[in-house]
């Protein structure tokens, strides 16, 4: 075989590749069909519980068992997948309606994950067999091959009920993400009823029946005036709130008790809420806390937060509203594939939607059940007929030789070859024309069908026909009937499913907390080696001291309201607010450095921390690895960004010291060569943070300095160099801008 090479460019291959697999995950994976409200993988998981008879009245089977079935047949991808689907399928706390019902751990609200597939069991709900699984045998929808060709399995499931507003959705898919919010079973009917009477009807007008989401987990929406704007585009952000509940106790202590929390907060966030309060005690932000405590149990959710007498409760839960999950955003984003594309839809064009998949279901079914209907007919007027003429057609059967002769006469009069008692008999059977369904029913019917009550069950069973195909066409020929017949459906879907709801709806006031003033007063900063921080009271610091001093790299003594400025190599200035860092034991681990300020110990290095109240009352000393020196007045660093620049570097040059300077100091600059420099700081000119200051020392084409040192200028100490002690007053006192003595080792 020749081989051929064929030429393409690389960037159209990459663009319908991806385009190729973006649609696969859009349409086939992660967002749900408007139709029946179910991506595929849960379309897939009901359909086959549905094939392999796990109905609500039967007993549970393993989750194993479906997932694999599942898998095996219609969903390829993995079992994880199938398995999640089947779990939050299950769970009442996400889902307005739950489509299965689940025997055994499948998670619970506070983020405990399901039990494994092979102990968990399941089985379908009475409403998905009723509502979501009916009529498949009636040819509603349309099967597709599966995935190898071996099965068929239907595009989408004939749902009588708008499930994508019921249950909501969640995907995440190329370029595209969904989050529609559940609704209540009730309100959805009623507005699908009301647009099936009046299809010019606005969303406004719909929103008398659907006040808004009704998330299973209760709550207040405090938005209401927002919804309407939501509901026309499809897109928007639900303000939710924690239902919050005052009780006394006996000592008059107050507890507040939260029973119903937001939808956003199921999961790992109801710990993190718990976390949240316990951090606002622990940074004073909420020292009325007496204790917490989460009470929840299969009853629903009971999280009570002990306050002390005379409490500001209002002022308490804004405080909770405003530093906590308690209210959050739900984003609303309503996408769903619609004619076979993604679309953004709003509460109407959903409704409508759902509307015409019912009408087109309605027309299936009833054609099926007419062409049904039609055939039974045709049979029953074949063997009312019969029983008529019974007689000869005894005659044909004993004088046929076989069942076609039989069948030919029957339906067309052919006589030829059979044996007549008479000529009157013959030329009766002449005139026979019974169809061939007809045909073959008479020469099936049993003998006992000629009792005479049986011939009359017959003739009552053929008027209950007839009356059925009338009702049949009627509903085929006139829409009014067929919507007459698809509203009945969904009021006995609401009488029986629809229950009270959970959700508030209202226009709540923004939480305004009023924060008090700390007590100012003096606390110590401390940092140790690996950059974690935190603060503590003087008291705790002067008895431990000599450990402090010990164990941290950087000890300040700052203000409980002031900042702490960090100073950087890369000649940036970071700040960060004393509130923000935790207080607490001198034993406890702190928090790094990194999360509460804009400094990034991966690309950049503290140079020195000092407090910025402190900072006003000095003059601050600057040195360079390239040698550039300046002073700068503390008072340019009280700032309230999180980040400046503290000083101006030149290229490839960064920030080696900072110190606090006083009149007539000495500083010595150490090179990298072993040259030092000892000269008077007033020689240094005072200039803005924004200057790259003067020349202190001169370099050679290979030397920057490594070492900066301070001292009086009476000193007699030593300097460590190479293992050596250089004494300090053997060092000349030069001028800046010179090159410095050069020290042998």
């Amino acid at each position: 075989m020749e081989e051929r090479i064929i030429k393409t460019e690389y960037a159209e291959t990459m663009q319908r590749s991806f385009i190729d697999y973006a649609m696969s995950v859009i349409i086939a994976r992660a967002l749900p069909d408007v139709r029946d409200g179910l991506k595929p993988v849960q379309r897939r998981t009901l359909y086959d519980m549905h094939e392999l008879g796990i109905r609500y009245d039967r007993p549970y089977r393993k989750s194993a068992r479906i997932v694999g079935d599942t898998m095996g047949k219609y969903h390829p991808h993995g079992d994880s997948s199938i398995y999640d689907a089947l779990v939050v399928l299950t769970q009442d706390f996400k889902k307005g309606i739950p489509l299965i019902d689940g025997h055994g751990n499948f998670g619970n609200i506070e983020g405990d994950g399901a039990a494994a597939m092979r102990y968990t069991e399941a089985r379908l709900q009475k409403i998905t067999q009723d509502a979501i699984l009916s009529d498949l045998d009636k040819d509603v929808v349309d099967f597709v091959p599966n995935f190898d060709e071996t099965e068929k399995e239907p595009s989408v499931l004939p749902c009588r009920f708008p499930n994508l507003l019921v249950n909501g959705s969640e995907g995440i898919a190329v370029g595209m993400v969904t989050s529609i919010p559940p609704h209540n079973l009730g309100e959805i009917i009623d507005a699908t009823k009301a647009y099936m009477l009046n299809e010019n009807i606005t969303t406004r007008e719909l929103m008398k029946y659907v006040k808004g989401p009704d998330f299973p987990t209760g709550g207040i929406v405090c938005n209401k005036d927002d919804l309407l704007s939501i509901y026309e585009t499809g897109v928007g952000k639900i303000k939710l709130r924690g239902k919050v509940d005052v009780e006394k106790t006996r000592g008059g202590k107050l507890n507040l008790v939260i029973t119903e929390i937001p939808y956003t907060m199921i999961g790992a966030n109801i710990g993190k809420f718990l976390q949240d309060v316990a951090a606002l005690y622990e940074q004073k932000k909420a020292p009325e806390i007496v204790d917490i405590s989460n009470q929840s149990s299969k009853e629903g959710i009971r999280i009570v937060i002990e306050l002390k007498k005379d409490t500001d409760v209002e002022n308490f839960k804004n405080l909770l509203y405003k530093k906590t999950r308690l209210e959050d955003t739900f984003g609303v984003n309503m996408i769903a594939i619609a004619g076979g594309r993604p679309e953004t839809l709003g509460l109407k064009s959903i409704i409508a939607q759902n509307v015409a998949f019912q009408y087109e279901i309605a027309t299936r079914k009833y054609t099926t059940l007419l062409n049904k209907e039609l055939e039974k007919r045709e049979i029953q007027e074949g063997l009312i007929r019969a029983c008529n003429i019974i007689d000869l057609i005894i005659e044909i059967l004993r004088g046929s030789k076989d069942r076609n002769m039989v069948k030919n006469c029957l339906t067309g009069g052919v006589t030829d070859g059979i044996r007549f008692r008479s000529k009157e008999s013959a030329l009766m059977a002449q005139q026979l024309n019974f169809t061939e369904r007809q045909a073959n029913a008479i020469l099936d019917m049993r003998l006992y069908k000629l009792i005479g009550l049986e011939i009359e069950a017959l003739m009552a069973e053929n008027k209950e026909t007839n009356a059925n195909i009338y009702k049949y066409e009627d509903i085929l020929d006139r829409r009014d009937s067929m919507a007459q017949v698809i509203i009945q459906e969904l009021d006995a879907l609401k009488k029986e499913y629809a229950h009270r709801r959970k959700t508030r709806i209202e226009n709540a006031e923004e939480a305004v907390y009023e924060e008090k003033k700390p007590e100012e007063m003096d606390i110590m900063f401390l940092m140790d080696r690996f950059g974690y921080c935190k603060t503590i009271d003087m008291a705790t610091y002067e008895r431990n001291k000599e450990a402090a001093h010990t164990e941290f790299r950087y000890i300040v003594k700052c203000r409980n309201t002031g900042r702490i400025c960090l100073f950087t190599n890369t000649g940036q200035l970071h700040t960060i607010k004393v509130a923000d860092i935790p207080f607490g034991r001198f034993r406890d681990k702190g928090q790094p450095v990194d999360n509460i300020s804009n400094y990034s110990s991966s690309t950049e290095q503290i140079v020195n921390i000092a407090s910025q109240s402190e900072l006003n009352l000095y003059r601050l000393l600057f040195v360079t690895r390239q040698g550039m020196c300046k002073i700068v007045s503390g008072g340019e660093f009280d700032v309230t960004k999180r980040t400046v620049a503290a000083t101006k570097l030149g290229e490839d040059d960064e920030l080696l010291d900072i110190e606090v300077v006083t009149e007539h100091q000495h500083m010595i600059l150490q090179s990298k060569n072993g040259y030092f420099l000892r000269f008077d700081t007033d020689e240094i000119s005072e200039l803005k943070k924004t200057a790259v200051g003067v020349r202190g020392m001169r370099l050679g084409a290979d030397d920057f300095i490594e070492k900066v040192y301070y001292c009086q200028p009476d000193s007699d100490g030593t300097i460590l160099y190479k293992d050596k002690n250089v004494p300090i007053n053997k060092l000349k006192v030069n001028k800046r801008d010179t090159k410095g003595t050069k020290i042998r080792v």
